[in-house]
């Protein structure tokens, strides 16, 4: 196993530990597991909470700041969070408006944060929710009642963090952050499997010359199996495989996601690509952003994510943001 780490028990407390000496604007509680915004709480602000499995990094600790979340729960690789971590990080950034859970569409997640929202409410604090499940590759997959949630989780953090930076009521933050997940789908492709450090090998046979549609974040069967194919087939898959969820009526935030092992150079060219095949069926492109956001450790492979947007969803999307892996305006 190649992996630069000490010793699988602790990679997680050990990545934690360095982000708090890289970003001294984070309070980071390795013990608990939380990392909040050091001037939280906000006062007249919404707190914006998720979290989720490590192992998808920079999401979600890397979108914690201004402009976006007050906090995030880091589960262990590939594992829910636990109630308790998410029920201190809304105390930690509730300043009486209220906290937003945002959520991915995965079994353990999702139970965890409806006991969360419980033991919050028990202490006075109210609380709105966002399930992400914005994939259209499959349903019902391994570790979902459902669709799946992936690039999306972005996109609702993103703009419904502006909307609460600018003190809008929960109620609004809450319906902004739904109204992104609704107008959002995304299509994943790996090229690889991933490996968790604590199994130190492939999570899935994928064998050479091979690559799997439709994959999730965790390394999850897609819709087929084919033999390799080119940056611009791909391209024709994914999108034609979204469009044909969300028959575009409006210009769309593009997010060209790289899995965690595919290069820029890659990226950018499969991002060329996914423009020509929105360009060839007329959809406008409002805004785009390239890069590793939405990670599965060590795979190679990338997705794509749809956002369609009215001139407020972009006004949000463009308002400032400051956080480790996502910043502008400011």
């Amino acid at each position: 196993m190649r992996m630069l780490i000490n010793v699988p028990e602790t990679v997680v407390a050990d990545a934690l530990r360095g982000m708090a000496a890289a970003y001294p604007d984070l309070t980071v509680d390795v013990e608990n597991r939380v990392i909040v915004r050091r001037d939280a709480p906000v006062a007249g602000q919404v707190g914006l909470v998720s979290g989720g499995g490590s192992g998808h990094e920079p999401l979600h600790g890397g979108f914690v700041g201004p402009g976006m979340l007050s906090a995030a729960c880091p589960g262990e690789v590939f594992t829910s969070p636990v109630p308790d971590q998410m029920a201190r990080a809304a105390a930690a950034v509730d300043s009486g408006a209220g906290v937003l859970f945002v959520v991915k569409n995965y079994t353990g997640d999702v139970l965890n944060f409806d006991m969360a929202a419980e033991l919050a409410e028990d202490e006075g604090i109210r609380i709105g929710k966002v399930l992400v499940n914005d994939d259209v590759a499959v349903t019902d997959s391994l570790f979902t009642a459902g669709r799946r949630g992936t690039g999306a989780t972005l996109f609702v953090e993103k703009i419904a963090g502006a909307a609460a930076a600018e003190g809008q009521p929960l109620e609004r933050v809450e319906s902004v952050g739904r109204q992104v997940n609704d107008s959002s789908r995304s299509f994943g492709v790996a090229l690889s499997a991933c490996t968790t450090p604590a199994k130190g090998s492939p999570t899935f046979d994928l064998p050479d010359g091979e690559l799997e549609l439709g994959i999730g974040i965790h390394g999850e069967p897609g819709r087929e199996r084919r033999a390799m194919m080119t940056s611009g087939e791909i391209a024709d898959f994914a999108v034609n495989a979204i469009l044909e969820d969300m028959p575009p009526h409006a210009p769309v935030l593009v997010l060209v996601n790289g899995m965690g092992a595919t290069p820029l150079l890659e990226l950018f060219g499969f991002n060329a690509e996914v423009q020509r095949v929105l360009g060839e069926r007329g959809v406008p492109v409002a805004r785009t952003l390239v890069g590793n956001y939405v990670t599965s450790l060590d795979m190679a492979g990338a997705s794509v994510t749809l956002c369609q947007v009215d001139e407020e969803l972009l006004r949000l999307w463009d308002a400032p943001v400051k956080t480790p892996a996502l910043r502008w305006g400011m």
